[in-house]
């Protein structure tokens, strides 16, 4: 088959038209047009996924040997013809695909197949911004293997844009490109990242099966403190990724360590742990200060209260009808000031507001609980649809306590518990909000993020990405930065929504991330409990 018959039946059976019958609902930005390529139409039929594996042996048989790799679900197809086509050849070649996302049974793999240490050639149908390529190449690289070249039957942008692709003498191998379908993109070329990974650190053994909110890092001056999976809580020192100490919790339940991020205050680091402990150690030296050892689980993270020299974080009991419950604790040694009990697990995390000598926590038995900080004296309770399963905001201009829930509600109550509104995304939030001026900023599992003004309860923007999200937004300077469970970390203009630039990393994001303003480096961690240090480059 020659090129000309290819792009024909590519003309004819494969470009779809925006039309009213027929709309056509784009999840990248970057990339939406009033056309789309449906390869699907053609590369499932035998002759059609036959002739492709022969354009590619066509245009890659000489650098043979070497492997097949594809993004699924479409690109199995690809390799699987390739892989027969080769058997035909007399030169076989492996084939290998990798998930979008990991299972979260069986062997939990990311890469599926038998690699080999040939190098790899990955296919696709086409190539818009260059992410899943991007996203392959990591994924292949955390493996050891290395990515000499690329195939596509259609690349929408010249070599330029996918120069990060190709900076490392790999090849980009096309048949067409818009231009030869009379087609061209009606949106600026995709955005690069504005960030460049400087070290990454891949904490050993961790648990993808639990894809919830995990120990997001902190940092002080000069180290980054973490847990993990495996239960034992990490010191990285900043310049390099490299450990400064390391200290091990208890027995706990398998892949479910410490998932409770850390607070620091002076010279000493506080976090949970699900050996059923809250820990103080020694911030330079990681030695344990002290140990509470009430609980059964802790998944809940500190929060601190230096003026009254109190810790408050929530616990989990395996008791009938005593599940539950928030303590406060001394922050220099760890003695129980007060303690409440609740019928379920208290995974969320307290707010403590200073103005108001109150903290409030949220539980599994969906409600919020007010207390006085100092006393543990009830002030209210509010109950809401859903388990809260995070923190909460302060707004202090209106004094409003902003949070959300599992239920799908967004909720704005007064300091005395008064309702004041409620907004609805479309599936509930495991986020905690973050405050600027007039605006609250929140994700929710609906995979979008969303800007509320807080006058009124009304949405100001709504920014979408590809994956749900667990991940807390946080303001770096003129851009919002927040993770998602599609592996990227996008930046966005705080008073529009726009996208601003995107980071691919190879697992989902959960946490917010850290950002050390006097060496402008960010710092994020994934569910597989890898720490990523970047730093912005220029665009």
């Amino acid at each position: 088959m020659d090129k000309k018959t290819l792009r024909e039946a590519i003309a004819k059976d494969v470009i779809v038209h925006f039309s009213p019958e027929r709309p056509i609902v784009m999840v990248d930005e970057a990339s939406y047009a009033p056309w789309l390529f449906d390869f699907r139409a053609l590369l499932l039929q035998p002759r059609w996924l036959d002739a492709y594996a022969e354009f590619f042996w066509d245009a890659c048989a000489k650098r043979y040997p070497f492997q097949v790799c594809a993004m699924e679900s479409a690109g199995i197809a690809l390799v699987a013809a390739i892989v027969m086509k080769s058997m035909e050849r007399g030169t076989p070649v492996n084939g290998l695909f990798i998930r979008k996302s990991r299972k979260r049974q069986g062997l939990m793999r990311r890469l599926e197949g038998a690699p080999t240490r040939d190098p790899v050639i990955l296919v696709d149908d086409l190539v818009n911004s260059g992410n899943t390529f991007t996203t392959q190449i990591q994924v292949l690289e955390r493996e050891g293997l290395a990515v000499s070249d690329m195939f596509a039957l259609i690349a929408f942008r010249d070599d330029t844009a996918y120069a990060p692709l190709l900076d490392k003498k790999r090849t980009m191998h096309k048949l067409f490109t818009l231009e030869d379908f009379g087609l061209s993109l009606t949106t600026p070329k995709a955005k690069r990242a504005a960030l460049t990974q400087l070290w990454h650190f891949a904490a050993p053994n961790p648990a993808f099966n639990y894809v919830v909110q995990k120990s997001a890092p902190v940092l002080d001056a000069e180290r980054v403190y973490f847990g993990s999976d495996a239960g034992t809580f990490y010191a990285l020192n900043q310049n390099d990724g490299s450990v400064a100490w390391s200290f091990e919790t208890g027995k706990h339940p398998a892949g479910k360590g410490i998932f409770s991020s850390p607070a620091l205050h002076r010279d000493t680091v506080y976090f949970g742990a699900y050996d059923g402990n809250v820990y103080a150690l020694e911030a330079r030296s990681g030695t344990l200060k002290w140990k509470y050892e009430d609980a059964d689980w802790v998944g809940s993270s500190p929060s601190l209260a230096p003026d009254l020299g109190l810790l408050f974080i929530g616990l989990e009991f395996g008791l009938f009808r005593k599940q539950g419950g928030m303590v406060a604790l001394r922050m220099d040694t760890g003695e129980v000031v007060w303690q409440h009990h609740s019928g379920e697990c208290t995974h969320g995390s307290p707010l403590y507001i200073r103005e108001k000598n109150m903290v409030v926590v949220g539980s599994n038995d969906d409600i919020v609980y007010a207390y006085r900080a100092d006393s543990g004296a009830p002030l209210w309770q509010y109950r809401v649809q859903g388990s809260v399963k995070s923190s909460f905001a302060y707004d202090p201009k209106r004094q409003l306590i902003l949070f959300g829930s599992l239920g799908g509600l967004f909720y704005a109550l007064d300091t005395d518990g008064t309702p004041i509104f409620a907004y609805e995304p479309s599936a509930g939030s495991y986020s905690t909000p973050l405050v600027i001026g007039e605006t609250a900023y929140f994700s929710s599992l609906d995979k979008g993020v969303y800007a509320l003004d807080l006058d009124t309860g009304s949405k100001k923007w709504e920014f979408r990405t590809a994956g749900r999200i667990f991940a807390s937004p946080l303001l770096v300077e003129d851009a919002i930065y927040i993770g998602s469970n599609d592996g990227r970390l996008y930046a966005i203009d705080p008073e529009t929504g726009a996208g601003q630039s995107v980071f691919q990393a190879t697992e989902r994001i959960v946490n917010k991330i850290a950002y050390n303003p006097a060496t402008k480096r960010f710092f994020m961690t994934t569910v597989a409990n890898e720490l990523y240090c970047m730093t912005r480059t220029p665009q």
